[in-house]
């Protein structure tokens, strides 16, 4: 397993830009469409279900 550090290094000093702040909640996607077999990789040819 790799250890990995789980604190700042002393004399580390947070630069200006930095913020405290949390970051913005989700915004809701627009679905402007129904399910697309081309977008998900569904397909039904000949009868068969085909999911790639």
């Amino acid at each position: 397993m790799i250890k990995r550090a789980t604190k700042r290094p002393e004399g580390f000093i947070k630069p200006a830009h930095w913020s405290n702040d949390p970051p913005p909640k989700p915004q809701a996607a627009v679905v402007d469409e129904e399910l697309s077999p081309t977008r998900y990789g569904d397909w039904v040819k000949d009868g068969i279900a085909i999911d790639f």
